[in-house]
Protein backbone atom coordinates (compact mmCIF):
# COMPACT_ATOMS: atom_id res chain seq x y z
CA UNK A 1 0.00 0.00 0.00
CA UNK A 2 1.42 3.51 -1.05
CA UNK A 3 2.43 5.66 2.09
CA UNK A 4 3.71 8.35 -0.48
CA UNK A 5 0.34 10.55 1.48
CA UNK A 6 0.14 13.57 4.00
CA UNK A 7 -3.43 13.69 4.84
CA UNK A 8 -6.07 11.11 5.80
CA UNK A 9 -9.91 10.86 6.97
CA UNK A 10 -11.07 7.29 8.83
CA UNK A 11 -14.84 7.00 8.87
CA UNK A 12 -16.87 4.82 10.41
CA UNK A 13 -20.35 3.92 11.89
CA UNK A 14 -19.46 3.42 15.50
CA UNK A 15 -16.89 4.20 18.19
CA UNK A 16 -14.76 0.57 18.50
CA UNK A 17 -15.00 0.27 14.43
CA UNK A 18 -11.33 1.72 14.03
CA UNK A 19 -10.26 -0.05 17.00
CA UNK A 20 -10.57 -3.74 15.45
CA UNK A 21 -7.10 -3.79 13.43
CA UNK A 22 -7.50 -0.90 11.78
CA UNK A 23 -6.00 1.50 15.00
CA UNK A 24 -2.58 -0.12 14.90
CA UNK A 25 -2.37 0.52 10.78
CA UNK A 26 -3.19 4.37 11.70
CA UNK A 27 -0.31 4.47 14.64
CA UNK A 28 1.96 3.57 12.18
CA UNK A 29 1.49 6.54 10.18
CA UNK A 30 0.50 9.32 12.28
CA UNK A 31 4.18 8.24 14.14
CA UNK A 32 5.36 8.81 10.22
CA UNK A 33 4.28 12.45 10.64
CA UNK A 34 0.91 11.80 8.34
CA UNK A 35 -2.18 13.63 9.88
CA UNK A 36 -5.56 11.76 9.83
CA UNK A 37 -8.69 12.44 11.35
CA UNK A 38 -11.70 10.90 13.14
CA UNK A 39 -15.63 11.00 11.51
CA UNK A 40 -18.06 8.88 13.64
CA UNK A 41 -21.33 8.49 11.99
CA UNK A 42 -23.22 7.80 14.84
CA UNK A 43 -21.90 7.94 18.71
CA UNK A 44 -22.62 4.12 19.37
CA UNK A 45 -25.48 4.70 21.85
CA UNK A 46 -27.54 1.83 20.90
CA UNK A 47 -24.58 -0.32 21.81
CA UNK A 48 -24.61 -1.35 26.09
CA UNK A 49 -27.61 -3.35 26.21
CA UNK A 50 -27.48 -2.16 30.40
CA UNK A 51 -27.03 1.59 29.66
CA UNK A 52 -29.35 4.33 28.65
CA UNK A 53 -28.79 5.46 25.00
CA UNK A 54 -28.12 9.55 26.62
CA UNK A 55 -25.52 8.10 29.15
CA UNK A 56 -24.17 5.73 26.68
CA UNK A 57 -23.63 8.40 23.81
CA UNK A 58 -21.12 10.59 26.50
CA UNK A 59 -19.07 7.43 27.48
CA UNK A 60 -18.52 6.22 23.99
CA UNK A 61 -17.48 9.62 22.65
CA UNK A 62 -14.95 10.10 25.38
CA UNK A 63 -13.50 6.73 25.20
CA UNK A 64 -13.32 7.39 21.41
CA UNK A 65 -11.19 10.26 21.95
CA UNK A 66 -9.12 8.51 24.27
CA UNK A 67 -8.93 5.85 22.17
CA UNK A 68 -8.26 8.38 18.68
CA UNK A 69 -5.43 9.84 21.04
CA UNK A 70 -3.01 6.41 21.85
CA UNK A 71 -3.18 6.30 18.16
CA UNK A 72 -2.39 9.80 17.48
CA UNK A 73 -5.49 11.34 16.33
CA UNK A 74 -6.21 14.35 17.78
CA UNK A 75 -9.58 15.10 15.96
CA UNK A 76 -12.69 13.52 16.27
CA UNK A 77 -16.14 14.77 14.91
CA UNK A 78 -19.29 12.67 15.27
CA UNK A 79 -22.34 12.90 12.96
CA UNK A 80 -24.94 12.13 15.44
CA UNK A 81 -26.89 10.02 12.72
CA UNK A 82 -28.73 7.37 15.06
CA UNK A 83 -27.25 4.21 15.91
CA UNK A 84 -28.53 0.47 14.55
CA UNK A 85 -30.97 2.38 12.23
CA UNK A 86 -28.04 4.09 9.91
CA UNK A 87 -30.17 4.41 6.31
CA UNK A 88 -28.33 4.93 3.18
CA UNK A 89 -29.50 8.38 1.62
CA UNK A 90 -28.88 12.10 0.64
CA UNK A 91 -28.36 13.33 4.83
CA UNK A 92 -25.58 10.65 5.16
CA UNK A 93 -24.23 11.12 1.58
CA UNK A 94 -24.36 15.41 2.43
CA UNK A 95 -22.37 14.55 6.04
CA UNK A 96 -19.84 12.54 4.61
CA UNK A 97 -19.30 15.13 1.63
CA UNK A 98 -19.20 17.98 3.87
CA UNK A 99 -16.30 16.09 6.16
CA UNK A 100 -14.37 15.26 2.95
CA UNK A 101 -14.52 18.45 1.87
CA UNK A 102 -13.68 19.92 5.55
CA UNK A 103 -10.78 17.64 5.77
CA UNK A 104 -9.24 17.76 2.36
CA UNK A 105 -7.95 14.14 2.78
CA UNK A 106 -5.96 12.01 0.04
CA UNK A 107 -7.02 8.31 1.83
CA UNK A 108 -9.86 7.29 3.11
CA UNK A 109 -9.97 4.90 5.40
CA UNK A 110 -13.02 2.51 6.80
CA UNK A 111 -14.36 -0.42 8.09
CA UNK A 112 -15.45 -3.35 6.15
CA UNK A 113 -18.39 -2.25 3.83
CA UNK A 114 -19.10 -5.54 1.94
CA UNK A 115 -22.07 -7.87 2.99
CA UNK A 116 -20.30 -10.75 4.60
CA UNK A 117 -17.13 -10.38 6.89
CA UNK A 118 -14.62 -12.70 5.89
CA UNK A 119 -14.73 -16.46 7.13
CA UNK A 120 -11.92 -18.97 5.28
CA UNK A 121 -12.82 -21.81 7.72
CA UNK A 122 -16.49 -21.31 8.03
CA UNK A 123 -16.96 -21.48 4.03
CA UNK A 124 -18.76 -18.81 1.78
CA UNK A 125 -22.22 -19.72 2.31
CA UNK A 126 -21.53 -19.51 6.28
CA UNK A 127 -19.97 -16.16 6.17
CA UNK A 128 -20.80 -13.70 9.59
CA UNK A 129 -23.05 -11.32 7.89
CA UNK A 130 -22.33 -7.42 8.58
CA UNK A 131 -23.77 -5.09 10.08
CA UNK A 132 -26.43 -2.25 8.06
CA UNK A 133 -24.74 0.36 9.60
CA UNK A 134 -21.54 -0.22 8.23
CA UNK A 135 -23.06 -1.43 4.53
CA UNK A 136 -25.01 2.29 5.27
CA UNK A 137 -21.81 4.11 5.82
CA UNK A 138 -19.63 2.25 3.47
CA UNK A 139 -21.87 3.37 0.04
CA UNK A 140 -22.69 6.60 1.48
CA UNK A 141 -18.51 7.34 1.92
CA UNK A 142 -17.79 5.90 -1.90
CA UNK A 143 -20.79 8.02 -3.09
CA UNK A 144 -20.43 11.47 -0.59
CA UNK A 145 -16.25 11.38 -1.95
CA UNK A 146 -17.83 11.70 -5.43
CA UNK A 147 -20.27 14.22 -4.17
CA UNK A 148 -17.42 16.28 -2.32
CA UNK A 149 -15.78 16.91 -5.84
CA UNK A 150 -18.97 18.21 -7.80
CA UNK A 151 -19.22 21.75 -7.44
CA UNK A 152 -23.04 21.46 -8.31
CA UNK A 153 -24.10 18.61 -5.53
CA UNK A 154 -24.77 19.80 -2.29
CA UNK A 155 -24.80 23.39 -3.19
CA UNK A 156 -25.48 24.70 0.40
CA UNK A 157 -22.11 23.69 1.63
CA UNK A 158 -20.50 26.37 -0.89
CA UNK A 159 -22.45 28.84 1.42
CA UNK A 160 -20.77 27.36 4.76
CA UNK A 161 -17.26 28.32 2.58
CA UNK A 162 -16.16 24.50 1.88
CA UNK A 163 -15.03 24.35 -1.79
CA UNK A 164 -14.88 21.28 -3.93
CA UNK A 165 -12.55 18.58 -2.87
CA UNK A 166 -11.26 15.91 -5.52
CA UNK A 167 -8.30 14.44 -4.05
CA UNK A 168 -9.15 11.56 -2.74
CA UNK A 169 -6.85 8.93 -3.90
CA UNK A 170 -8.11 5.31 -2.29
CA UNK A 171 -10.45 4.88 -0.32
CA UNK A 172 -8.53 1.31 2.08
CA UNK A 173 -11.43 -0.72 3.38
CA UNK A 174 -10.04 -2.81 6.50
CA UNK A 175 -11.07 -6.63 6.83
CA UNK A 176 -12.76 -6.78 3.65
CA UNK A 177 -13.41 -10.31 2.31
CA UNK A 178 -11.91 -8.78 -0.79
CA UNK A 179 -9.16 -7.31 0.81
CA UNK A 180 -5.97 -8.30 -1.43
CA UNK A 181 -3.18 -5.05 0.01
CA UNK A 182 -2.03 -5.44 3.96
CA UNK A 183 0.25 -2.87 6.33
CA UNK A 184 2.59 -4.28 8.52
CA UNK A 185 1.99 -3.16 11.91
CA UNK A 186 4.19 -5.36 14.19
CA UNK A 187 5.48 -2.08 15.93
CA UNK A 188 2.61 0.00 16.27
CA UNK A 189 0.45 -3.33 17.61
CA UNK A 190 0.87 -2.62 21.37
CA UNK A 191 -0.65 1.09 20.67
CA UNK A 192 -3.35 -0.53 18.77
CA UNK A 193 -4.34 -3.08 21.90
CA UNK A 194 -4.28 0.12 23.57
CA UNK A 195 -6.62 2.12 21.75
CA UNK A 196 -9.31 -0.75 21.85
CA UNK A 197 -8.65 -1.50 25.93
CA UNK A 198 -9.57 2.33 25.89
CA UNK A 199 -12.94 1.43 24.99
CA UNK A 200 -13.41 0.07 28.26
CA UNK A 201 -17.22 0.50 29.26
CA UNK A 202 -18.41 -1.06 25.73
CA UNK A 203 -15.99 -4.48 26.04
CA UNK A 204 -17.45 -4.80 29.38
CA UNK A 205 -21.24 -4.01 28.07
CA UNK A 206 -20.32 -6.98 25.44
CA UNK A 207 -21.30 -8.90 28.56
CA UNK A 208 -17.73 -11.79 27.79
CA UNK A 209 -16.24 -11.96 30.70
CA UNK A 210 -13.55 -13.92 28.95
CA UNK A 211 -12.89 -11.11 25.87
CA UNK A 212 -9.05 -10.13 25.33
CA UNK A 213 -8.63 -7.17 23.10
CA UNK A 214 -4.74 -8.29 22.58
CA UNK A 215 -5.65 -12.05 22.21
CA UNK A 216 -8.22 -11.16 19.95
CA UNK A 217 -6.32 -8.51 18.00
CA UNK A 218 -2.82 -10.63 17.51
CA UNK A 219 -5.25 -13.91 16.44
CA UNK A 220 -6.32 -11.54 13.29
CA UNK A 221 -2.96 -9.91 12.85
CA UNK A 222 -0.93 -12.83 12.67
CA UNK A 223 -3.61 -14.23 10.32
CA UNK A 224 -2.93 -11.54 7.97
CA UNK A 225 0.76 -11.28 8.37
CA UNK A 226 1.05 -15.18 7.20
CA UNK A 227 -0.64 -13.69 3.91
CA UNK A 228 1.81 -10.35 3.69
CA UNK A 229 4.89 -11.73 4.74
CA UNK A 230 5.47 -10.16 8.11
CA UNK A 231 4.62 -10.68 11.93
CA UNK A 232 1.75 -8.95 12.36
CA UNK A 233 -0.47 -6.81 9.26
CA UNK A 234 -4.01 -5.53 8.92
CA UNK A 235 -5.50 -6.19 5.85
CA UNK A 236 -7.42 -3.63 3.51
CA UNK A 237 -9.25 -3.50 0.20
CA UNK A 238 -8.02 -0.47 -1.99
CA UNK A 239 -10.80 1.31 -3.87
CA UNK A 240 -9.25 3.83 -6.67
CA UNK A 241 -10.61 7.06 -7.49
CA UNK A 242 -9.69 9.21 -10.93
CA UNK A 243 -7.41 11.24 -8.58
CA UNK A 244 -5.33 8.22 -8.43
CA UNK A 245 -4.55 8.39 -11.65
Amino acid sequence: MTENWETGLAVVAHPDDLEYGSASAIARWTAQGKTLSYCLVTSGEAGIDGMPPERARAVREAEQRASAAIAGVGTVDFLGFPDGVLEYGLPLRRAIARQIRLRRPEIVITNNLRDTWNAEELGREHAPLNHSDHIATGRAILDGIRDAANRWVFTDLLDEGLEPWGGVRQVWVAHSPLAAHGVDVTETFPRGVASLRAHEAYIKGLGRPDFDPEEFLESLGRRAGTLFGCKIATPFEVIRFASDD
